[in-house]
């Protein structure tokens, strides 16, 4: 089971800024947009219908990021996200963006689920905890010990 969902992304020069690099608020817009390539392509969950039907968001909570080498227009990075955790009404991720062998950036980032309606937090519905179940890395098996 591949645990990973991978996209290349262009960089536009809508992404950049005077100097010619992406202006760093662009990575999270990038970030956004794998998430939805990733319910949709990755976990089979329709993202727009789970937004403006079903009323259920996900917003990001936590965040941190590193930058470590400037991307510029013309490249091509690789956006790779994986599943760290999964709580009963949160989910934590980690996307790096990789241009080649070399790390551009890392986020780190923890979204909860939350009804549109009333703005609080909500549990994971379940088929969407079952999606995720698919999608996150299965434990290491345990060898028995031998007497």
């Amino acid at each position: 089971m591949n645990t990973t969902f991978e996209r290349p992304v262009r960089i536009r020069f809508s992404h950049c800024d005077p100097a010619g690099i992406v202006f760093f608020p662009q990575y999270l817009v990038m970030t956004n947009a794998l998430v939805e390539d990733w319910f949709n392509e990755g976990l089979q969950i329709d993202y727009a219908q789970m937004i403006a039907q079903r009323r259920v968001g996900l917003p990001i909570v936590k965040l941190d990021c590193e930058f470590s080498r400037p991307s510029q227009m013309g490249e091509t990075i690789t956006l790779a996200l994986n599943l760290t955790k999964v709580g009963r009404r949160s989910i934590s991720i980690e996307i790096v963006g990789q241009h080649g062998d070399e790390t551009r950036f890392r986020a780190k980032q923890v979204l909860v689920t939350t009804s549109l309606e009333s703005g609080t937090s909500i549990d994971i519905p379940t088929d969407i905890a079952s999606a995720l179940a698919t999608f996150a890395p299965q434990p290491e098996p345990i060898e028995a010990h031998r007497s």
